[in-house]
């Protein structure tokens, strides 16, 4: 299917599916169907943003501009994944909790504007992916219009990219439980120092990266072109000074680079079935 073929689906399914409530984050997907969506629906849409201690301060303003940008209702609500029985342990399903709390939250907010659906911004990549929310979406009823559009992640860039949508080329982002091991617990102290570290990072001029954190180590992903500002001596030294102070013992640099999901690499194929 043609890429404009897949933006006038997208179109279309907003179109009959009426009104809703977009799980907003302020991430390439959400924002792009959160423009659509309005463009489409107009007062019918409105945008749900939940704050907790895994979603940076730093992404939380962001959204806030960008949805000023647009012209939508922005609701803000809390939901903090820690206080989910079983959620701080982290389980190879955590984001099943985290999802089924969040979208049953949105539901709510949609029952109370009137609206009839519940959006979230999957696109069609992610079906391949390892992605125990998507169980969570589900079973609430959640509508995933992108993934029906069969628009990907490149798709959605370039078409944010056409609507002048200034994140078009922001990187991608995943809320920071993602940066640990599964069985480790999560903690509020544990993930202020992920974020501190990767706001670190990104002062520095790093985009696309991840600090992952394995107890007293940091190890730092970022984008595989970025890997040899390293071979800098006072740039290791700046960084692993720092990171030290925010709290790691060992700060290592991944020789890979950032790639999605790195800590699903560890998991069979029996453990991805949950």
């Amino acid at each position: 299917m043609e890429l404009m073929d897949k933006f006038q689906k997208l179109k279309d399914i907003l179109k009959e599916a009426g009104s809703g409530a977009i799980a907003y984050s302020g991430g390439v997907d959400s924002t792009f169907l959160l423009k659509v969506a309005y463009d489409v629906l107009k007062d019918n849409i409105i945008a749900v943003t939940a704050r907790s201690s895994s979603y940076p301060e730093r992404e939380f303003n962001e959204a806030k501009e960008y949805i000023k940008q647009i012209g939508a209702k922005h609701v803000i609500i809390t939901s903090e994944e820690l206080d989910i029985e079983g959620f701080s342990k982290n389980p190879v399903n955590r984001c099943y909790f985290c999802k089924t709390e969040l979208f049953s939250k949105v539901r709510k907010e949609a029952d109370k504007y009137g609206l009839k659906h519940v959006f979230d911004g999957s696109n069609f990549d992610d079906i391949g992916d390892f992605r125990p929310g998507m169980k969570a979406a589900k079973e609430q009823g959640v509508i995933s219009p992108l993934k029906l559009a069969e628009l990907t992640k490149d798709d959605i860039r370039k078409l944010s990219k056409m609507l002048n949508l200034p994140t078009w080329n922001k990187p991608s982002f995943a809320c920071l439980s993602s940066r640990f091991p599964y069985g480790k617990e999560i903690t509020i102290d544990k993930l202020s120092m992920v974020e501190k570290a990767e706001q670190f990072l990104i002062d520095m001029g790093f985009k696309q990266l991840r600090v992952r954190h394995h107890d007293e180590i940091a190890r730092i992903e970022v984008a595989p072109e970025d890997r040899a500002r390293f071979f800098d001596l006072d740039i290791m030294d700046k960084i692993g000074n720092e990171l030290k102070k925010i709290g790691f013992k060992y700060v290592t640099l991944d020789l890979i680079g950032y790639r999605t999901g790195s800590m699903n690499e560890v998991l069979s194929e029996e453990e991805k079935v949950v």
